[in-house]
């Protein structure tokens, strides 16, 4: 009989937040595979537990997990834990889940904590229906086009980035979803979490320096218009759309600026890139 696979989440910055039912799972299955072994090792000394650890990173997953895969068909029960969060959610442990349950291998998760639910749940936006978006792609068409799928999506939004990009995309996301409210949440549930509320624009100036640390971002929805009124279209066809028209830049900018409650800058800025004039 096959082993079972269990996700286990693990604490997000303080080891108190691991659950009971993780602990005494994590004592007694034959492998804890991790994204980081360090990084587990020190949730499992700290709770006096003592286990065998494998790493399971991205760049060896699809490799790894064929093996990980034939220890649960020997009958072997194995924990995967990332290194901080919900296992497999935006870090390695998919294509070691996918493979499991293609193999027929049980598979289970003990819930714990999240940081897209923590950072929803400080950011003061609407908690009722959200996307957890992940990491947008880094540059090109990939990225535009995933601003573009997300600028009429009416959910709260939900991301990760890494605090080396965030002024690039709080900026990229002002420029393509409006000037909406949003919430950077840094470091949750260490000692120095910090959770910094306000427009877009204003965030990207907040932290044009950069930043440290772990970071989720929390985004406004898209805001529906009133009964009979048309929804504006996102903000690249919008522009491509008034180009057409003959309108000049700064007549674009102006009427878009005004329409979207965003500053003509920032509209005239994506502008000059949309149509390939920079």
């Amino acid at each position: 009989m096959a082993g079972t696979l269990y996700l286990v989440a693990t604490p997000l910055g303080n080891l108190g937040d691991v659950t009971l039912r993780a602990l005494e799972l994590l004592r007694q299955v034959s492998l804890v595979v991790c994204e980081d072994t360090r990084r587990t090792r020190t949730l499992l000394v700290a709770h006096g537990i003592t286990a065998r650890l494998a790493s399971l990173p991205a760049f060896a997953e699809a490799e790894r997990s064929r093996a990980l895969v034939a220890r649960l068909l020997g009958g072997e029960s194995l924990a995967l834990c990332t290194d901080a969060g919900s296992a497999a959610v935006s870090d390695p442990g998919r294509l070691l889940v996918e493979a499991a349950l293609e193999a027929g291998v049980p598979v289970t998760a003990l819930p714990g904590p999240s940081a897209p639910i923590v950072a929803l749940q400080l950011s003061g936006l609407p908690t009722d229906r959200f996307l957890f978006a992940g990491f947008l792609p880094r540059k090109g068409g990939a990225r535009r086009d995933a601003l573009r799928e997300l600028a009429g999506e009416r959910a709260t939004l939900v991301l990760f980035e890494s605090p080396r990009r965030l002024a690039e995309t709080l900026q990229d996301l002002a420029s393509a979803l409006g000037d909406r409210r949003a919430a950077v949440a840094r470091e949750l549930t260490k000692l120095h979490e910090e959770v910094t509320r306000g427009r877009l624009s204003e965030l990207a100036d907040r932290f044009s320096a950069g930043t440290l640390g772990e970071v989720t971002l929390v985004v406004e929805g898209a805001v529906e218009p009133p009964l009979g009124q048309p929804r504006a279209p996102p903000l690249d066809e919008a522009i491509r759309e008034l180009a057409g028209q003959g309108l000049k830049l700064r007549e674009i900018a102006h009427r878009l600026a005004s329409e979207r409650e965003t500053s003509s800058r920032e509209i005239y800025a994506r502008a000059l890139e949309v149509l390939g004039k920079r």
